[in-house]
């Protein structure tokens, strides 16, 4: 089970599932209009250095205290929510339809062009996903542009498979025989007919999927092959307190409470979306 299913599966029990939905939508809009709000809600420059006020615990001036540098932590948690739902999205809407147009192509087809496409998934398959994309990051360079093309180049599969065993049901459907019987053509069933039917699964999975991407990315930022510093970003902000976790616990505390809410928001809405489709995450 990964930690997105995880997740998902326990705020399935704490809340109902009929408030799933509304709950994971509320905090997602939440963190959504901080970041718009960000240069207005935010009471200090994230970059802003004062050497004058290094280390502070939380208090009125810095809600969240400030860091090694003197930069207020409140006003970098509300900056790092642009850059991690960035990542949340780019690292998500990339894979899902790369994935989707081969997981479509390669059910509605079939033959050795199908079986040809599920080697190529079993393969990416026989690797462990963050050691893949890693190696990738390490192979293109550091930085986001990087991490999109690693997520991008290793996180298809789980959409094409989804979609095409769901295009495996659907073609034989009763639909499909009336499509075909009135000589519509293969990409008008396809697209029109086949597709939008098979694309529920997906959908949920790419809610769940954000909890990863964002994982993902704070981990890569963490090790130094993601967002660069001084960028205000979650992960990068865990990995330059964590020599003041003894001294300075609310560095690193605030950003990882700031990622497991917004992880939070998308696992509730998965659940939520999941209940409402008829389909689990």
């Amino acid at each position: 089970m990964t930690l997105a299913q995880g997740l998902s599966g326990l705020t399935g029990r704490w809340l109902p599932r009929h408030a799933a939905l509304r709950a994971g939508g509320a905090m997602l809009l939440l963190w959504f209009l901080l970041a718009v709000l960000a240069p207005w809600v935010g009471p200090y420059d994230p970059l802003f250095q004062n050497p004058d006020a290094r280390l502070l615990a939380p208090e009125w001036l810095h809600p969240f205290g400030t860091d090694n540098f003197g930069r207020d932590i409140f006003s970098r948690v509300i900056w790092g929510a642009r850059v991690d739902l960035q990542i949340c999205l780019i690292g998500v809407i990339f894979p899902f339809l790369i994935g989707t147009a081969i997981g479509a192509f390669s059910g509605y087809l079939g033959g050795p062009g199908d079986a040809f496409i599920m080697r190529c998934i079993d393969i990416v398959l026989a690797f462990p996903f963050l050691v893949l994309m890693l190696s990738i990051i390490a192979i293109i360079g550091p930085g986001l542009g990087s991490f999109y093309i690693a997520m991008a180049l290793v996180g298809w599969v789980s959409y094409a498979r989804l979609v095409r065993s769901q295009v495996l049901i659907q073609k034989h459907s009763d639909f499909m025989l009336a499509a075909r019987s009135l000589g519509f053509s293969h990409g008008r069933i396809l697209f029109t007919h086949l597709l939008p039917n098979a694309l529920t699964g997906s959908v949920v999975f790419s809610m769940s999927d954000c909890v990863l991407v964002l994982l993902n990315g704070a981990a890569v930022s963490y090790l130094g092959l993601g967002v660069q510093p001084p960028v205000a970003e979650w992960g990068v902000m865990i990995a330059e307190g964590q020599s003041f976790i003894t001294t300075a616990w609310w560095i690193t505390t605030f950003p990882g409470l700031a990622i497991v809410a917004l992880a939070m928001g998308f696992s509730l809405l998965a659940d939520g979306l999941g209940d409402k489709l008829g389909e689990r995450p």
